[in-house]
């Protein structure tokens, strides 16, 4: 017989990209509430970071299927083949208008964001199947609902995570094991300084038709609007939503994180693609002016 979720108590959790903002904040706030948590990371330096928190990491490369499977038996073996949720957090994004980028770095955005985070997944979705009981979270976006030009090929990423996460989630009826979504809106991490890094080096504006669109937003995170930031919340804002879909008894498929991610999905599900599609031109040149 499989028990109901309410009724489990195996409040273990692996969460990854935990060297900074969202990852980070949930490890710590699950630790607050008693949870046993294994944050992952790929870096020496994140590592030892997260060890000065009191907290053991298991080193982590989602584009490397290696490093996936020798993390997940590290965290089984460590655990005793138990555990109670993972919370697919590590991501990246990739900048760039779709006819600048390469296949490796478009490649290379799937790797990480899809392909990674399903081959960890299905590796504890066995256990999960065993005990009947099990929480996947994964950390969509709002860009998973709405495409954004000059940030096309990380929103298609996004949008496969949502995909594969509404399949699975069917797949999984009546085992016990709940999959939900989190799509944040801007959230003050250091997302977008790693997005421009990348775009440095993946990106040749000099031969782009968007090289000005690159020199202006791409490439000076300070030009952001005031409106922009006005929206921009902490991590703990998603943390708190993460938490509830681990705990709550009735998880939410969807927790729509900022008052950007509510008007995109909104937006998604209303708007015809014509007024889209101007929306979406009119921000861009707009943003040129600022």
């Amino acid at each position: 017989m499989i028990a109901r979720a309410a009724e489990v108590k195996e409040h273990k959790a692996v969460v990854t990209g935990c060297s900074s903002g969202i990852g980070l904040a949930t490890a710590l706030m699950l630790r607050e509430h008693g949870w046993t948590v294994i944050p992952t990371a790929r870096k020496d330096r994140d590592l030892d970071m997260l060890r000065g928190h009191g907290i053991e990491p298991v080193r982590l490369d989602l584009a490397d299927s290696a490093s996936v499977r020798a993390a997940a038996d590290e965290i089984l073996a460590g655990w005793h083949g138990h555990i109670g949720a993972i919370v697919n957090n590590a991501g990246l994004g990739q900048p760039g208008a779709i006819e600048d980028l390469s296949r490796e770095a478009m490649r290379y955005q799937f790797e990480v964001n899809v392909l990674g985070m399903q081959e960890l997944t299905n590796r504890f979705i066995p256990i999960f199947r065993r005990q009947g009981y099990g929480r996947i979270v994964n950390v969509s976006s709002v860009l998973g609902r709405v495409s954004l030009p000059s940030m096309g090929i990380y929103s298609a990423s996004k949008f496969a995570v949502e995909a594969v996460s509404d399949a699975l989630r069917v797949e999984l009826r009546d085992s016990g094991v709940t999959v939900s979504l989190i799509e944040p809106g801007p959230i003050a991490t250091a997302f977008g300084a790693n997005a421009i890094r990348l775009g440095k080096y993946n990106l040749t504006p000099e031969r782009s038709v968007f090289a000005e669109v690159y020199r202006h937003r791409l490439f000076h995170p300070e030009k952001r609007s005031g409106r922009e930031e006005a929206f921009r919340r902490p991590p703990e804002v998603v943390a708190k939503a993460i938490l509830h879909a681990l705990t709550s008894p009735r998880p939410r498929t969807r927790y729509k994180v900022t008052v950007p991610a509510y008007a995109g999905a909104l937006a998604a599900r209303f708007a015809p693609d014509w007024f889209l599609d101007w929306l979406m031109w009119r921000r861009m040149v707009n943003r040129l002016r600022e």
